[in-house]
């Protein structure tokens, strides 16, 4: 039996995780893709690039639509299928004892969790022992590396035939023979001017002497951080979200702010080393949540705010599939 798409061509235009997945879920139902990206290398210009990689499901029914929790929940089977090197090992949320309110509200919000002590904790994360009194693990949760996964996902593109063209800047508009997916983020303000930026910053440091097996969460009433475990001792710093057009390096004041905060998760992080500062703007529509949006022949898939590797399977599926069942409908 034949795939729904078979032999058909498809374009997508920007080549982040909007663009990859969206591209990998055409491929596997049979189109011929061609993943055009502006850029000469993969990632340096997507806000993807920078991305925390958390895959928390649950933890996002803290301030998120809860449709960001029901859809994202698809990604923790998406993303093992099609990439190595996820972990599974769930997500850790604490807070200092000042702040253990705020550990309280938290788990009122959520849900799938479970209350540990201080021994739980330093069961699941040794180099957190005696650090806090207690936490909240989120067991079904996981992470990647965004960066190994876009590379991933480009690999897995070509062994199912499709093409990835970098530094490629072309428009929508060259390809009137096909559909076309635009993923161009930001870019694609020419053709959705309701799409603003918010700007996230980001801290990469090595740990010599601080090991994490999963990402932990650390509630703090200015500056909440998130801290997650990259291979070879990395930690990613991150948490800022703040509207903002401007795409210039980390401030001093978000900088003195997660460092406090990662400081604050614990002492011996003043003396990693920081390797990389980087700031991403990301694409995001008045309600926060992404959309699949059709113009005649192209289909701008955008919007993905900071839930990007979170949310991208779940729209991507629903993106090929829509397109396959508009050629069922046509033949």
């Amino acid at each position: 039996m034949s795939r729904p798409l078979e032999g058909t061509e498809v374009a997508v235009i920007g080549a982040g995780v909007a663009g990859l997945t969206a591209s990998l879920a055409l491929a596997e139902r049979g189109a011929r893709v061609v993943l055009y990206e502006r850029s000469a290398t993969l990632g340096a210009q997507a806000c993807s690039w920078m991305a925390g990689g958390m895959l928390a499901p649950y933890c996002e029914r803290d301030g998120s639509e809860p449709r960001v929790s029901e859809r994202g929940m698809a990604s923790l089977d998406w993303w093992p299928r099609h990439v190595p090197g996820v972990t599974r090992g769930g997500s850790l949320v604490v807070a200092a004892a000042r702040d253990r309110p705020d550990l309280v509200h938290f788990a009122a919000r959520t849900e799938h969790h479970e209350a540990l002590d201080a021994d739980g904790l330093a069961a699941l994360e040794p180099d957190l022992a005696g650090r806090f009194g207690q936490a909240l693990w989120f067991a079904d949760e996981a992470h990647l590396d965004p960066r190994h996964a876009l590379e991933a996902l480009a690999l897995a593109l070509r062994h199912l035939g499709g093409r990835l063209e970098l530094d490629a800047d072309v428009r929508c508009d060259d390809f009137a023979d096909r559909p076309v997916i635009d993923c161009r983020g930001l870019g694609a303000r020419d053709a959705l001017p309701s799409l603003r930026a918010v700007r996230g910053e980001m801290i990469l440091l090595r740990s010599r002497d601080v090991r994490l097996q999963r990402p932990v969460r650390l509630l703090h009433p200015r500056t909440p951080v998130y801290v997650i475990p990259r291979a070879d001792g990395l930690l990613m710093l991150g948490a800022t979200s703040i509207e903002s057009e401007h795409a210039g390096p980390v401030s001093v004041r978000s900088a003195v702010e997660l460092l406090n905060a990662a400081y604050l998760l614990h002492p011996a992080l003043a003396d990693a080393e920081i390797l990389e500062l980087g700031v991403g703007l990301r694409p995001a529509f008045p309600d926060n949540l992404p959309a699949v949006v059709r113009d005649g022949h192209v289909l701008r898939f955008n919007g993905l705010y900071r839930h990007g590797f979170l949310l991208a399977p779940w729209y991507a599926e629903r993106l090929a599939d829509g397109l396959a069942d508009h050629f069922a409908e046509a033949a």
